[in-house]
């Protein structure tokens, strides 16, 4: 006899409606600026929002597995700029050279940045904020240092190569001549798709994201249960480091040059996005799907106030609101669980 299911109450509804009140409140924004600007869900538009979505989705990967870890990281921005920097001199350098080997450079840079944040945090009990807050200060020291503000572009080919070269285009519509207005999506977008296929495997299948998990659970068990609770920090920095460096190559060759304000805020975007998509900040529970819908949903908000004019001062009003909402739901959550 097939057991019938019951409907959800009242207070099952209510709950489910709080879990998600971020998610639901981006949406309803988003129909709000669809109905007073009704291009806002055109084809262009969508094409805009996925690109941004395919730029800052590697820093919030590195993020969010720093958030598993019931910790955070605040020198992801800084370190972007730094290694976007490193990037751009490399190439102009060395103009013969390798892209790949470039963004292996910066990676490898980015890494060493994780290795201190990680080490600190793992072997001293440093609060990652403290940690974070410090490297976020001396990497960009060593920034400013080292360009003395100056930009310095990208050669072209690094920017038609792994940005901006067209995977392909959708037509938009069609001009007074006839000839058709084609919106391209760029190859940042597989490539992003790639590297996020690439973290759900690790985060999933491998042990090392099983440890990650293990000890942003409970570290003492997982120290108990044999996990190296060290290395594992370590790693995790490690790779949201490397993470960081592919941020800023990538950001270099989709602007054309590296900027003392790359990489500004991207920490602060990418914590609320990891948030609003279920990574929560008592460690141990997030989902590759979850960082993926965040960072879309943080360019829906973002795009969206672009679309109704809304200035870059109250811009940052709102993405404060938006990270304290999140992180008051993220911790009900929790508590509701307890």
């Amino acid at each position: 006899m097939t057991a019938v299911k019951k409907a959800p109450n009242a207070k099952q509804v209510v709950n489910w409606v709080l879990d998600h009140a971020m998610i639901l409140i981006i949406v309803l924004l988003a129909i709000v600026v669809q109905i007073l600007r009704p291009t806002f869900f055109g084809v262009a538009s969508l094409v805009n929002i996925l690109t941004n979505t395919a730029a800052r989705m590697p820093i919030a990967l590195g993020v969010a597995g720093c958030i598993v870890l019931a910790g955070t990281d605040l020198s992801g921005g800084r370190v972007a700029g730094l290694t976007a920097y490193l990037a751009a001199m490399l190439a102009s350098t060395y103009l013969g050279g390798s892209p790949i080997v470039a963004l292996l450079v910066v990676m490898l840079a980015g890494m060493v940045v994780g290795v201190v944040n990680g080490f600190c945090m793992g072997k001293f009990k440093l609060h990652p904020f403290i940690v974070t807050l410090a490297t976020q200060l001396i990497v960009y020291g060593t920034y400013l240092t080292m360009s003395n503000s100056a930009q310095v572009a990208m050669p072209k080919s690094y920017t038609t190569e792994f940005a901006t070269k067209t995977l392909f285009a959708i037509q938009t519509g069609t001009k007074a001549n006839g000839d058709p207005i084609m919106t391209a999506v760029p190859m940042l977008v597989l490539l992003a798709v790639i590297l996020t296929v690439v973290m759900w495997f690790v985060w999933n299948k491998t042990t090392f994201g099983k440890n990650m998990f293990a000890v942003g659970s409970n570290e003492e068990a997982a120290r108990v249960s044999g996990v190296n609770v060290l290395l594992t920090i370590i790693g995790v920095f490690m790779m949201a480091g490397a993470l960081y460096g592919y941020t800023g190559f990538m950001e270099a060759c989709r602007i054309g040059t590296s900027t003392a304000t790359l990489g500004l805020n991207y920490e602060n975007d990418a914590i609320a996005a990891v948030v609003i998509g279920g990574v929560s900040f008592v460690g141990g529970t997030g989902k590759i799907s979850g960082v993926l819908l965040g960072v879309f949903m943080m360019q829906l908000i973002i795009t969206g106030m672009t679309f109704l004019g809304i200035s870059g001062n109250i811009t940052y009003i709102i993405k404060g609101f938006v990270i304290l909402i999140a992180c008051i739901l993220d911790m009900r959550k929790y508590m509701t669980r307890k």
